[in-house]
């Protein structure tokens, strides 16, 4: 079995996602020790975005990224919400595997998701509250967004969320607590 781990958050070390994130890959691995793990830090190691000089179909590269994409089995993805949405370093990774023709079609019935029978899992990490029922959860554009992305290839996507970080230390203890315990939910 194949999984490609991907991280986007800029703050390296004290980044929740990327905690998260490994956190996720830890308990896989340890449920699957022949798992074959890629990694990619999308921040250190970033994909250009779309110009209209690079465009996916036309590049050996972003071949190379949709092919690693459909040739693995589990998605393990840092997502942190920077000003309401996904950061642009994954952004730009997304854009190399909504392919129509590789992950979605259209045809006489509509939209139809080809990537389907992938697990991908998001640990998602915000600095404010922002879930359904809280004053902000308008402004969240992260989660709707990579649901959204993920079931238009086919993928319902599975989420790990710690979300009021920011909110002093007590906050972010209970935040990475709670989404700690759900990891150990998902890896049963």
């Amino acid at each position: 079995m194949k999984l490609l781990h991907l991280d986007s958050s800029i703050t390296g070390d004290g980044s929740v996602s990327r905690q998260l994130s490994a956190g996720i890959v830890d308990r896989l691995r340890a449920a699957d020790p022949a798992l074959e793990i890629r990694y990619r830090d999308l921040a250190a190691d970033p994909i250009a975005h779309l110009t209209l000089g690079l465009l996916p179909a036309a590049s050996p590269d972003s071949r190379a990224l949709l092919d690693q994409f459909l040739a693995s089995d589990v998605i393990v993805i840092g997502a942190p919400m920077y000003n309401f949405t996904l950061p642009s370093q994954l952004k730009a990774w997304l854009d190399r595997i909504l392919i129509a023709g590789e992950t979605f079609s259209y045809g006489p019935e509509g939209q139809k998701g080809l990537a389907g029978g992938k697990r991908v899992i998001i640990a998602l990490s915000r600095g404010g509250l922002y879930s359904e029922g809280t004053p902000h959860a308008a402004y969240e554009h992260t989660e709707s967004y990579l649901k959204a992305v993920f079931g238009f290839i086919g993928i319902t996507p599975e989420f790990v969320v710690a979300e009021g970080v920011m909110m002093g230390p007590e906050g972010r203890a209970n935040a990475i607590d709670s989404a700690s315990a759900e990891i150990d939910r998902l890896a049963a």
